[in-house]
């Protein structure tokens, strides 16, 4: 082989080199992303860190606690709905999970919870905490609306769904039901169901609330990480199940090691393989 042919071929494996790098890194187009729960400023910050990653791609978020994200994708309205349960007509990838924590005041001495208590204090079975040990007080349920994913998840797991009376007080946005459950004041004590990150947040941050533990098990992220804590919701992206470049990559970017260190910001994010 002369040096003239070795150049050529140099370059050639290189070119071929380079447009593989490209069309595996560099994602190009729009996508759209819809949901309704707490997950929206995890899925900010990734969007833009994929954009940063993919300088050729733009990523809407949409976010609306009245959506129903499943159904804008289903209708081509948007690309990935975030969610909290799988549905058959589409796609799903898990990018990390989520603790679902019972929120109660902090006065309330109530110790623990089993898993069948909460779903017996949110169907109305169980409606004064004194019997569960807890104060001579009557239990506000507060219950979230119908297409929030953390609501559907919390009913699924508990097996209660459309079972948690209509008396329970409806609120969409996790800082309300904060104030709410603080500013219940007996002869009434607050019981609601809270994204974990959420909740944790706010205890640590000296709010006057606790979270209950479940089957004896404290709700925190290494509990809910190994399953120990049993509620829990995955963090699903649905999509149509037709292959999409866009949505393959964005996907992948969540699952990657960059994605992933931003999930563990707030959430926790899937176990390495």
């Amino acid at each position: 082989m002369t040096v003239g042919q070795f150049v050529t071929g140099l370059l050639v494996g290189v070119a071929l080199c380079v447009s593989h790098i490209d069309t595996f890194a560099q994602a190009a187009g729009n996508l759209i992303i819809v949901g309704n729960g707490p997950e929206q400023t995890i899925i900010e910050a990734l969007a833009r860190a994929f954009e940063k990653a993919n300088p050729r791609a733009y990523v809407d978020i949409l976010w609306d606690e009245d959506s129903n994200p499943s159904q804008l994708v289903k209708t081509g309205q948007a690309q990935i709905a975030v969610t909290g349960a799988e549905d058959p007509a589409l796609a799903a990838t898990q990018i990390g999970w989520d603790g679902i924590g019972i929120l109660v005041h902090l006065s309330n001495f109530t110790k623990e919870v089993t898993k069948q208590q909460v779903a017996d204090i949110f169907s109305g079975k169980i409606k004064d905490w004194s019997e569960l040990g807890g104060p001579e007080t009557k239990i506000l349920l507060i219950d979230r609306p119908r297409n929030q994913n953390v609501r559907e998840a919390f009913e699924t797991q508990l097996g209660i769904a459309d079972k948690i009376p209509d008396s329970a007080k409806m609120i969409g946005a996790d800082e309300v039901v904060v104030k709410t459950v603080v500013g219940t004041l007996p002869p009434l004590s607050a019981a609601a169901y809270i994204s974990l990150s959420t909740g944790l947040s706010v205890v640590s941050g000296g709010v006057a609330v606790r979270l209950l533990p479940v089957d004896k098990v404290e709700p925190e992220v290494p509990t809910v990480k190994d399953g120990r804590y049993s509620l829990r919701r995955p963090l699903l992206l649905l999509s149509k199940k037709e292959s999409n470049t866009l949505v393959d990559a964005f996907e992948k970017f969540a699952l990657s090691h960059p994605g992933q260190t931003i999930i563990g910001e707030i959430y926790i994010p899937m176990p390495n393989k």
